[in-house]
């Protein structure tokens, strides 16, 4: 596929590596030649140093040819010309990242799809969305849904309290029989591995689980978990994340917000009318004290400063605080803040880049969600007519060595997938793998 990316910072140079990676031919747009010949030097792609809402630039760029343009600058209003300009001139397909909630409202969305621009990508919108499913289902470290929530993906930490900890799977099934979820992957000492039958929960174990929605209590059960009522929750940072979050969950929790500017904090008041706003310095330790910070059930921090974020979250833990979320930014900080005890991380660059390389992939992909801190990612795949996987049962299949199949839906009911399990034409099929196999995994159901 021949993409063609404008970007000004680390979204548009993730992507550009990213994609690089499985043999498309990929140009970069940006005005600043130190940044693309560091990028240059880092991955097989093509560069074009200008302002990709030039018309000259773009033709440059070979647009005419183009099967997908993808334009996540900073600022949204060169990201929509852009991509209306690229679709004149020949782009197939265009994404635009965008900020503002309201160009997100599906009549809106009509109005840009009329204009061009096949598809809008909001990386604070959805985080924010995470962040709200992360409280209101407090199992979870992570959690992603598929077809509306029919089938989910959990991460949970194995800690002294998990009922699994030096059982293997066959073990567990044995114990508990028929089960509403199935583990697909656990993380140890920073290793990915696909499990089988024979692999044992050890202590620290992130597991990965895909299940319906009847199997969370069994999910929460075994791992120890107890269910929490997210009553007090502090949050940390009024942006465009903040601010969201602050929105969805103000009616739900009791909510307190920290933000350092004076004037943000006027503005947030006029939108949040059940927040109690409070402008002050989150690294005052006297602040978080005053402000009750051992009283919470939930800490989140996301400021546009990464290190802050890690700290603050570390200080709640400190304080007691039992669920923690921090934005990150800086890719090379996730394995530190993991390791170092904070619950959830958020990162825009993985959430803009599960959006749209999904697209990347052609037809056939439904959705598409990278981990943070974690070499795998998850993909949910409609089944093609007479493909391979169709041929056979799931365990005489030939699936690649870090691939596993976790469910499937089929007309409209969820399925904890088994070897014994034949998957059908127009099932969606939840996977997941290395991203090293993951073209390999989609070629099987096309």
């Amino acid at each position: 596929m021949n993409i063609i990316i404008a970007g000004d910072g680390e979204m548009g140079s993730h992507l550009a590596k990213l994609l690089s990676k499985e043999d498309h031919d990929i140009t970069l747009i940006n005005p600043n030649p130190d940044f693309l010949e560091e990028i240059s030097n880092e991955a097989d792609i093509l560069t074009m140093e200008g302002d990709a809402v030039h018309i000259s630039v773009l033709q440059m760029a070979g647009i005419s040819k183009c099967d997908l343009f993808i334009s996540v600058m900073h600022i949204e209003n060169p990201n929509i010309v852009a991509c209306i300009m690229a679709k004149k001139l020949g782009a197939k397909h265009c994404i635009a990242r965008v900020s503002a909630i309201e160009n997100l409202e599906p009549e809106n969305k009509k109005i840009f799809k009329e204009l061009g621009i096949d598809n809008l990508v909001s990386p604070e919108r959805i985080a924010a969305k995470e962040i709200v499913r992360l409280i209101k289902q407090t199992a979870a470290d992570e959690i992603f849904d598929f077809s509306e929530g029919k089938l989910s993906l959990f991460s949970i930490k194995l800690d002294e309290r998990a009922l699994v900890i030096n059982k293997s799977l066959q073990e567990i099934d044995r114990e508990r029989g028929e089960m509403g979820f199935r583990a697909v992957a656990v993380i140890r000492d920073g290793q990915t591995i696909i499990p089988n039958g024979n692999t044992r929960f050890h202590l620290g174990d992130l597991a990965y689980i895909i299940t319906k929605p009847e199997g969370v209590e069994q999910i929460m059960k075994m791992g120890g978990r107890t269910k929490q009522k997210m009553n007090n929750v502090m949050l940390v940072g009024g942006g465009r994340i903040g601010s969201n979050v602050a929105l969805n969950l103000e009616d739900k929790v009791n909510l307190k917000l920290i933000e350092i500017d004076r004037d943000r904090c006027f503005l947030l008041s006029d939108i949040l009318h059940n927040t109690l706003i409070i402008n002050g310095d989150v690294r005052d330790l006297s602040l978080l004290e005053d402000e009750n910070i051992s009283s919470m059930d939930a800490f989140i921090s996301v400021t546009r400063d990464s290190e802050t974020n890690i700290l603050t979250c570390l200080l709640a833990k400190k304080y007691g605080v039992k669920k923690t979320i921090a934005l990150i930014e800086n890719m090379d900080f996730i394995d530190v803040a993991h390791n170092v005890g904070i619950d959830t991380i958020i990162n825009k660059k993985l959430i803009a880049s599960s959006y749209i390389e999904r697209f990347a992939f052609g037809k056939g992909i439904e959705s598409f969600k990278m981990l943070s801190g974690v070499e795998a990612e998850v993909l949910e795949l409609i089944v093609a007519e007479g493909s391979y996987i169709t041929s056979k049962k799931i365990a005489d299949l030939e699936l690649p060595e870090n691939a596993i199949i976790g469910g499937l839906i089929r007309n409209n009911v969820a399925v904890i997938t088994r070897g014994s399990t034949k998957i059908e034409a127009g099932d969606k099929v939840i996977v997941f793998s290395l991203p090293s196999c993951v073209r390999n995994v989609n070629k099987l159901f096309n």
